[in-house]
């Protein structure tokens, strides 16, 4: 399954990459033309009979044919369950980074070939909202903001480049400041937690990449079976430069006395009295007034 308007993708290299998989694999190519069009396709593959289902390119080709896997093998077994591997061509690529996978295309597919023939694949747990999965994070407010303005302007052909997403997550700051949102989380066995502006769900550390940087919200995230949860209370500046800098930091622990972060949670519960932004794998799903996010261990098999 290949993006072809991926961000670190070009024709001459795909060709490449698909002859190199072509040389172990019965391979049949795919380039996906539409959103959804992932989902749709791996999903029809899995009915047919797919047994491993290879993503070429960002995060969100990734979420879609997880998602459209997920769906085909509903009330399949996970031994059972048809395979991923990830070759990333995208500009993040945070699920690929995760599964220990090189940044650089051929020495990632060299890398997933050596676990094809070597049959080397390992369980994974993933997030859901709703009726859709995601691998590395979601989350409600500021994130989503900028996710939805990060969209449109790809859709108007910009380049989602780490300066674009600087410079839109710092204009939607300043927005929240002055509509800032009224989040409640709930947590099971805690009462709710009011006043919350921003609340994000991890399924891995880091939560993200800002080019090579790792930006680390939950340093925890993904060592067990659980979901991590960062919020905020707060917005205002003697909150935010603290906490950003130890987002920034190679080995950063975001915390204070703003700061909400839990580990190892089944379940989070997020309410808000107008609707918000959600974002799941860096896809803008709209706006929402109360999500579930839950923790779903070992739902999906990885070739790495």
């Amino acid at each position: 399954m290949v993006n072809p308007q991926a961000t670190s993708t070009t024709a001459a290299g795909r060709d490449v990459l698909a002859h190199a998989l072509a040389s172990e694999l019965k391979l049949d190519v795919l380039q996906t033309r539409y959103r959804g069009h992932a989902a749709e396709a791996t999903a029809a593959a899995v009915r047919a009979g797919v047994e491993l289902v290879v993503a070429h390119g960002g995060d969100g080709t990734v979420n879609e044919v997880v998602n459209g896997i997920l769906e085909a093998a509903d009330g399949v077994s996970l031994s059972e369950r048809p395979q991923l591997a990830v070759v990333p061509g995208g500009s993040a690529n945070v699920f690929a980074r995760a599964l220990g996978l090189p940044a650089d295309p051929m020495e990632a597919a060299s890398a997933v070939l050596h676990a094809i023939i070597e049959r080397r694949s390992r369980a994974v747990g993933l997030g859901r909202v709703d009726d859709r999965w995601f691998t590395f994070n979601a989350g409600m407010g500021w994130d989503g903001e900028v996710i939805a303005a990060m969209e449109r302007a790809r859709a108007r052909g910009r380049e989602a480049t780490p300066a674009r997403y600087a410079g839109t997550a710092l204009y939607h700051y300043l927005r929240q400041r002055r509509h800032p949102s009224e989040l409640t989380v709930e947590l099971p066995g805690h009462p709710p937690v009011g006043g919350i502006r921003l609340a994000m769900v991890t399924n891995t550390d880091p939560w993200t990449y800002l080019g090579r940087r790792p930006v680390r919200t939950n340093p925890g995230s993904g060592r067990g079976d659980g979901l991590a949860l960062f919020a905020l209370r707060s917005l205002d500046l003697a909150t935010m430069v603290p906490v950003l800098r130890e987002l920034l930091r190679k080995q950063g622990d975001p915390r204070g006395r703003n700061v909400l972060r839990r580990e190892e949670l089944p379940l989070i519960r997020v309410s808000s009295p107008t609707p918000v932004a959600l974002q799941v794998d860096g896809d803008y799903l709209g706006e929402r007034s109360e999500v579930e996010f839950v923790a779903a261990p070992a739902a999906l098999r990885v070739v790495v």
